[in-house]
C-alpha cells in the first residue's frame, strides 16, 4: 500500500499513543510501528571549531522516514566531499505515533466503512514533533568545511516537509 500524502497528518496534535510495556491491558495502541531512521549520529565525534544546525522555522510533525531520507542524503554527501572530517547527529527522536484509517474504495466501499466507529486508526508511522525554532540536525566541522557542511543541511532539508533555516554557532 502507497503511503498517504503527509499534508494530512502534517500538524501537530495531542498524542493518544500510551505504551505500557509491563502492563499491556494498559496499551492505547495495539502495537507500536518501527522508527524508519536507525542511526543518529555519523561521522567521527572530535572537537571541531564550527557548529551548523538545521532549525525549524514553523510547528510540525515529520515521518521518520523523512528523517531517514535526510540523514542518507547529508550523509552520503559529508563522506563523499570530506570523509572523516564532520559529525552529523539529529537532536530528535520520533516517539509520536501516528494513526490513520484504512480507506475503503470501490463498489460496495459503504458497507465496510465502520463510520466513527473504532474511529481511532491504525498505528502505520513514528513522527517528530518540533517546534518553530527547535533545532533538528547539527553538523559539527572545521572552518575550511563550512561550505559543504552548508551544502548538506540544504539537501536535507530538501527531504522534509518544513522549512528551515541554517544556524551557524
Amino acid at each position: 500500500m502507497a503511503l498517504r500524502p503527509w499534508r494530512t497528518a502534517r500538524r501537530i496534535e495531542r498524542p493518544y499513543t500510551r505504551i505500557s510495556y509491563s502492563v499491556k491491558k494498559k496499551n492505547f495502541i495495539p502495537v507500536s510501528p518501527p522508527s524508519r531512521i536507525t542511526q543518529f549520529e555519523m561521522g567521527t565525534k572530535g572537537n571541531y571549531s564550527k557548529r551548523l544546525y538545521l532549525v525549524s522555522k514553523n510547528n510540525a510533525q515529520i515521518r521518520s522516514n523523512a528523517l531517514e531520507a535526510a540523514r542518507t542524503t547529508s550523509n552520503k554527501f559529508l563522506e563523499k566531499k570530506i570523509a572523516g572530517k564532520y559529525f552529523l547527529k539529529f537532536l530528535k527522536y520520533p516517539h509520536q505515533i501516528v494513526r490513520e484509517h484504512s480507506i475503503a474504495t470501490g463498489a460496495g466501499a459503504d458497507r465496510f466503512s465502520e463510520g466513527m466507529r473504532l474511529s481511532f486508526g491504525y498505528p502505520t508511522h513514528r513522527a517528530v514533533q518540533i517546534l518553530k525554532g527547535e533545532k533538528l540536525i547539527m553538523i559539527e566541522t572545521n572552518d575550511e568545511n563550512i561550505e559543504i557542511a552548508k551544502e548538506a543541511l540544504k539537501r536535507a532539508a530538501k527531504k522534509l516537509p518544513i522549512k528551515s533555516t541554517i544556524l551557524i554557532e
